[in-house]
């Protein structure tokens, strides 16, 4: 996984329009719209087009894509047109997200915005969407906070809170591999909140940090941080860093021989650093948070053929974060027909996705009070290459209920206010 996999001819702003988008999607639309009614509905999608998590925003891209084509199969947004505008905010820098996030609304007068996956960035753009009023989903930053202590009325996210993943995979850690854990944490708002998520359900189960190290935000070398967690002797390094960090130190760790020692696991885990991982090193106890290969899930398989027209690969759980982000914009409105942001943050209190976008055996819905998103997680181990061919890298040992793992709204830390 390379940052500028997007290809160098993407320019850092680019506006994807329906009609553009059906020379990239090959997908059979089940009517044609004749006319539309005037003006388009636009979403705006702030996120990383280049860096650490270039791959990661490619793949919400494409969801993002085939949500709108479909949307617009359908009827639109309120009889209108949805047209997506994409802005690259970089896979770090704060500032340039919040800059783009402005000139999305202010300039481009978007409808919606969208973003991000860094999760810094994404509370910075909270603040700009909560300032300019305007109806704000998270296809993909973790970290509590933005549904939790300084959540808003009208910010949703459709990833899992940190503490949710930790909930998830704490107790078959703890029970299959030891209490002794040993952290390697991306230094930012989504690793500071994702450690302390497993410092908390690990002890009440009884175990213990041994150690730790946080690392900047696209480290190459983890040499030294590796040999410190050798030397520690835990029973789990719980790797915590994302995107290309998470390629190195796995790769490192196995060419240190530290998987013959030690269990290797984490949190979340991605299709896209497994695919840029040699196969040696596709190991470990992770969470998904979606995957492609459900067996007898209504849906997922055409969803799964219709990305692999688009990219030729299968779609990731960031492919499904940006094609549930996008539907939640249509969903809102259509649902609450009208496109003011207070009537659609209502209209998704409580709402539960459509089976063929919810795309898990239990389904998804928004918390009401809180705006996050309950689903399914995906509790298993990293592999070299499953049964169903070479893009089958994750065995799923355990489906988990979002509403066994999410906690309540008072322990999110969550106090909703809505405009008078």
């Amino acid at each position: 996984m390379k940052p500028g996999i997007l290809s160098t001819n993407l320019n850092r702003r680019t506006v994807i329009k329906t009609a553009a988008a059906a020379g990239v999607l090959q997908i059979a639309s089940p009517f044609v719209i004749p006319t539309w009614a005037a003006d388009e509905v636009k979403i705006g999608l702030d996120n990383p087009l280049t860096g650490t998590y270039a791959a990661v925003g490619k793949n919400e891209l494409y969801g993002c894509q085939l949500a709108i084509e479909q949307i617009n199969a359908k009827g639109g947004i309120l009889g209108r047109k949805a047209e997506l505008l994409v802005e690259d905010s970089t896979s770090g820098d704060a500032a340039t997200a919040v800059q783009k996030a402005r000139k999305l609304i202010d300039r481009d007068k978007i409808d919606f915005l969208l973003g991000n996956i860094n999760s810094a960035l994404a509370l910075a753009m909270a603040g700009v969407a909560a300032e300019k009023g305007i109806l704000h989903i998270v296809p993909g930053g973790h970290t509590d906070a933005i549904t939790g202590a300084t959540c808003h009325w009208n910010v949703f996210r459709i990833c899992n809170t940190t503490q949710m993943e930790a909930n998830a995979v704490a107790s078959t850690l703890i029970k299959d591999f030891g209490k002794k854990w040993y952290y390697i944490t991306p230094d930012y708002a989504f690793g500071h909140t994702l450690q302390a998520g497993l410092e908390k359900a690990a002890g009440k189960l009884g175990g213990t940090k041994v150690g730790g190290d946080l690392t900047p935000l696209g480290t190459t070398d983890f040499s030294s941080y590796l040999i410190k967690a050798q030397s520690a002797n835990p029973d789990v390094i719980i790797f915590l860093v994302q995107g290309d960090d998470m390629v190195n130190a796995l790769k490192q760790a196995v060419q240190f021989g530290l998987d013959k020692k030690i269990h290797l696991a984490g949190a979340q885990q991605e299709l896209e650093p497994l695919e840029g991982l040699p196969p040696e090193a596709r190991i470990g106890t992770w969470v998904f948070e979606w995957y492609w290969n459900q067996p007898g899930v209504p849906h997922v398989t055409e969803f799964v053929e219709a990305i692999k027209k688009m990219s030729g690969r299968v779609p990731t759980a960031r492919t499904w974060f940006g094609y549930a982000s996008t539907w939640s914009c249509a969903l809102a409105a259509n649902t609450a027909k009208s496109l003011e942001a207070v009537k659609m943050a209502k209209a998704l209190q409580g709402l539960k996705l459509p089976p063929e976008i919810a795309l898990m055996p239990d389904g998804a819905f928004f918390r009401e009070g809180q705006n996050q998103l309950i689903p399914n997680l995906y509790v298993g181990n990293a592999q070299a290459k499953g049964s169903a061919g070479e893009d089958d890298l994750f065995k799923v040992t355990q489906v988990v209920k979002g509403t066994d793992v999410a906690g309540t709204v008072e322990e999110s830390g969550c106090k909703m206010t809505w405009p008078t």
